[in-house]
Order: C-alpha cells, then sequence, then structure tokens
C-alpha cells in the first residue's frame, strides 16, 4: 500500500487511514466489539497502519476495542487518540470542553490503559478550549513526550492563530480537520496554508461527507435520533437535494474512470496534497476495500481541474455542524496569562 510521511517529522503511514468512531459511536449502525475487532484487523491485512481514535467515542469504548484488535501487531501500526472533553467517568456523560494540564495528563493515563500502549504515537487535542491558553496545552504534551508517553503532537479543528501559537511551544505533526469536495474551508481560511508552511501533516475526517458523498444518501434519508447527522441542517431533506450535484459530479467520473463516487472523492483528495492522509471510516468490509481501492484510481491534472470547475458552480446548502457543534470548530484559544 502506498505510504506517506506526516509533516516533516512525523511518522510514514498508509496514504489512507481509518477512523474508527463509527465501530463505537455517532451513528445508528455500530458494531460489538467483537465486529469492531475483526474490521479493524482485516484493515491492516489489507495494508492499513493508521488508525484514529479518541476517548470521547462511546465514550472510552472505542479506544478499547482499537487497543485490543491492534495489540498483536503494535509495532507495525500508528496510532491516534485525541483529549479535550470533560467526561464523567461513572456515567460517562459529557459535561464540555477541558484543556486543564492536569485534566490531560489524566486523560492520556486513561487512554495509554485502554489503548494497551506504553506511548501514544499522535495526540491531539480534540477541540479547542476557551479557558485554557495553547501554550498551556503545548507544554504539557511537551512534557508528556519528555516522559516517553506521547510520540507526536496534534490539533483537531484549531484556530490558525491558536495553531502557530501551539507550533512554537512543541511542534505540531499534524492538524486533523474535516475537508471534502463538499468542505473546503481549509483551503480559503489558511490552515492548510499554514501546514505548508509549517510542515505539518494534514488529516481530513468525513471525507465521504458523513457518507453523503458516497451517493447512498438521498432527500428520503432518516436519521435516527442518536446519529450525528440528525437534525444538522446539511442532512435536512432540502439540503440533501441541492446538494446532490456534487455526487453529481462524482458519479459522472465514476463512470469514466470505472470507480465508485467514493473513490473518486477520496481520490481527488489524494491529489491535493502529498502530506494528506485522509481517514475515511466505515462499519463494512465492503466498503474499507472500497474505500482502499481509490489509491489506485489516477485523476490526472485535467481531471482535477474539471471536477474543481464543476464544484466551484455549486455553494453548499446548510451548516455541517449544529450550532453547539459548530462554535467548537475553529475557535481560538484565550492569550496567555502574564
Amino acid at each position: 500500500m502506498d505510504q506517506r510521511k506526516l509533516g516533516i517529522s512525523g511518522p510514514k503511514v498508509s496514504a489512507l487511514g481509518f477512523g474508527c468512531m463509527g465501530i463505537s459511536a455517532s451513528y445508528s449502525t455500530q458494531l460489538s466489539s467483537t465486529e469492531g475487532i475483526k474490521l479493524i484487523q482485516a484493515a491492516v491485512d489489507l495494508g492499513v497502519t493508521f488508525f484514529d481514535t479518541a476517548e470521547v467515542y462511546g465514550p472510552f469504548l472505542n479506544e478499547e476495542v482499537v487497543g485490543e484488535a491492534l495489540r498483536p501487531i503494535r509495532d507495525q501500526v500508528v496510532i491516534a487518540t485525541k483529549f479535550g472533553f470533560d467526561i464523567d467517568p461513572t456515567t460517562r456523560k459529557i459535561r464540555g470542553l477541558s484543556s486543564r494540564p492536569e485534566h490531560i495528563r489524566q486523560a492520556v493515563e486513561g487512554s495509554l490503559k485502554r489503548l494497551g500502549v506504553e506511548m501514544i504515537d499522535l495526540l491531539y487535542q480534540h477541540r479547542v478550549d476557551p479557558d485554557v491558553p495553547i501554550e498551556d496545552v503545548a507544554g504539557t504534551v511537551k512534557d508528556l513526550i519528555a516522559q516517553g508517553k506521547v510520540t507526536h503532537f496534534g490539533l483537531s479543528e484549531p484556530g490558525l492563530q491558536t495553531l502557530r501559537r501551539a507550533h512554537t511551544v512543541q511542534p505540531v505533526t499534524a492538524v486533523q480537520n474535516e475537508y471534502s469536495l463538499w468542505w473546503r474551508a481549509p483551503e480559503t481560511n489558511g490552515i492548510l496554508d499554514a501546514c505548508d508552511e509549517l510542515g505539518i501533516g494534514f488529516v481530513p475526517f468525513s471525507p465521504l461527507g458523513r457518507g453523503f458523498l458516497t451517493g447512498a444518501i438521498s432527500k428520503t434519508t432518516a436519521f435516527a435520533q442518536g446519529d450525528l447527522r440528525h437534525g444538522v441542517p446539511r442532512f435536512s431533506p432540502e439540503a440533501i437535494e441541492k446538494n446532490q450535484a456534487f455526487v453529481n459530479i462524482l458519479e459522472h467520473f465514476a463512470l469514466a474512470k470505472e470507480a465508485t463516487p467514493a473513490q473518486i472523492a477520496l481520490a481527488w483528495l489524494l491529489a491535493q496534497r502529498p502530506s494528506i492522509v485522509p481517514i475515511p471510516g466505515t462499519t463494512k468490509l465492503d466498503r474499507l476495500k472500497e474505500n482502499l481501492a481509490a489509491m489506485d484510481i489516477v485523476l490526472t491534472d485535467a481531471d482535477i481541474q474539471a471536477i474543481d470547475t464543476e464544484a466551484a458552480r455549486i455553494r453548499p446548502e446548510g451548516e455541517r455542524y449544529t450550532p453547539a457543534q459548530g462554535a467548537m470548530a475553529g475557535r481560538e484559544a484565550p492569550p496567555l496569562s502574564v
């Protein structure tokens, strides 16, 4: 399988990683721990070496599944996890955000135990805490790196200045943001340019638009109450109908390339930069194989230009998050106290 390096100082990983969240959380179709372990191990057999999880997925359960699945081949894979939410250890209810230094250290100890590892390969701040200066966050992770508990530092959905400030304290190896043909804000908000400038790898989550870009979702699709797409403006029937134009573009090129819309969406992302490593997720083995086959799709410069030209004519309909969810994305950390 093709490999890519995460930034100038990061590890080499498979060009497509595996976002493990959906195995245990956020979507209406979830797997048992046994089924999840089997699917993750199938991904390893297919050549995937980069796996993404977080303490909040479950909460806690996803890290346990990922750890159990990867334990036999621990030295052959890169595991990324995240801190940043205040989770009640008894009820497992999310009480808000917390990136206080003592909370980060506590979260890391929990992740190490659940994953069954001595060191976390890539540790992300999941969302910027509006009450904690990013210098305190980066400094805490720097200490954890010095202690041998963490190898690399990452940020998920940071504001541009927060990214730059963090990088001056502890070099950031990777930034994880939503990015797809359907959501291209990283191209215009400075995040991708900053990653290029600073030598930071870029890890797109939801590269298939939470399933929309596969073509499997229509305006009649109903999302269960516990599904993260339920109540999100971009997944209203009206928005889905208007956004179908993006799927139509992918279907056109899929027909020409003897591929699927999902494969074209992933191939388009891979073609954007050699430092990009998307992490599509799935609960189905056939979808996993389909996603990985996207690495065999060759899109020419003319193909990319044509896709971009067509996509530029379409304005995405609907916000990608509910107001509460959206407030946590792209946030800047407070100034450092003096």
